[in-house]
């Protein structure tokens, strides 16, 4: 079961002056401007719906009550305000669109929640599996202004550490190969390149796969396979992993 992600709320901040008399309030954010101000909950919706897309999952609100362990009335009214916004739309089946503004703004929040991620794991040398909700944090305090010296830092990596592609980077990886666990064939070897964002926000679930050396870069192969196991030979050892897990670590020759 997924753990929810909390959603920030965005505060307006009132700064007295040294005349009591007069206050100067802070205004509110704006979508218009690549440099405009937007709420950590509305970029965690935005990069919801990236998420879904990006691991072909249909982007229904449903799915965001899951991912973000908010009411779906909640849901609802968040993403009635982003379509009036112009940052997204239904189609005919209710499905989520981003349009091309809530796009370019989702691949923003999605490029530095994985910049960040790499900076904790090259740099400051936080465990793997620990790094996804550290990262949840910081990609809404690293700014435009600090990006790009970020990425000559970390040399413009292509990939997280979790092998999941880093949007706008010259070095992008292609993940369009990858197939996950369950689509493997009994008796084939494959190389581990990423493990799906759902799992990352499960800590225990990602302290197993680097128990069992399943982390990009790792060889496995598949022993058997059914609709409620995978069992691998790994590194360290012959390992079995669930299906609803082993189907989110994406797998290639």
């Amino acid at each position: 079961m997924l753990l929810p992600r909390r959603c920030a709320a965005s505060q307006a901040c009132t700064h007295a002056r040294s005349s009591p008399s007069r206050t100067v309030q802070r205004p509110l954010p704006t979508y218009d401007s690549l440099v405009a101000e937007r709420s950590p909950a509305v970029e965690d919706y935005l990069e919801t719906i990236y998420e879904l897309e990006e691991s072909g999952i249909p982007p229904m609100r449903a799915r965001l009550v899951e991912r973000l362990g908010v009411s779906a009335p909640t849901v609802s009214e968040t993403v009635a305000r982003l379509e009036r916004e112009g940052l997204l739309s239904l189609d005919e089946r209710k499905l989520l669109r981003l349009t091309d503004r809530g796009r370019q703004a989702a691949t923003g929040v999605m490029r530095r929640h994985r910049l960040a991620e790499r900076l904790l794991v090259d740099i400051l040398h936080v465990p793997w599996s620990q790094v996804h909700e550290e990262a949840h944090l910081l990609e809404h305090a690293i700014s435009e202004t600090l990006e790009p010296y970020l990425v000559k830092a970390l040399g413009d990596p292509g990939s997280c550490p979790h092998g999941n592609p880093i949007p706008g980077s010259a070095n992008v990886v292609d993940i369009t190969e990858q197939v996950g666990l369950t689509a493997v064939t009994v008796g084939r070897s494959v190389v581990v390149r990423r493990i799906d964002e759902a799992l990352e926000a499960q800590p225990s679930v990602m302290r197993d796969l680097e128990e069992f050396s399943l982390t990009p870069g790792s060889s496995a192969e598949v022993l058997t396979s059914d609709v409620e196991t995978v069992r691998l030979r790994t590194a360290t050892g012959e390992r079995a992993l669930p299906a609803a897990v082993a189907a989110k670590v994406y797998v290639s020759d």
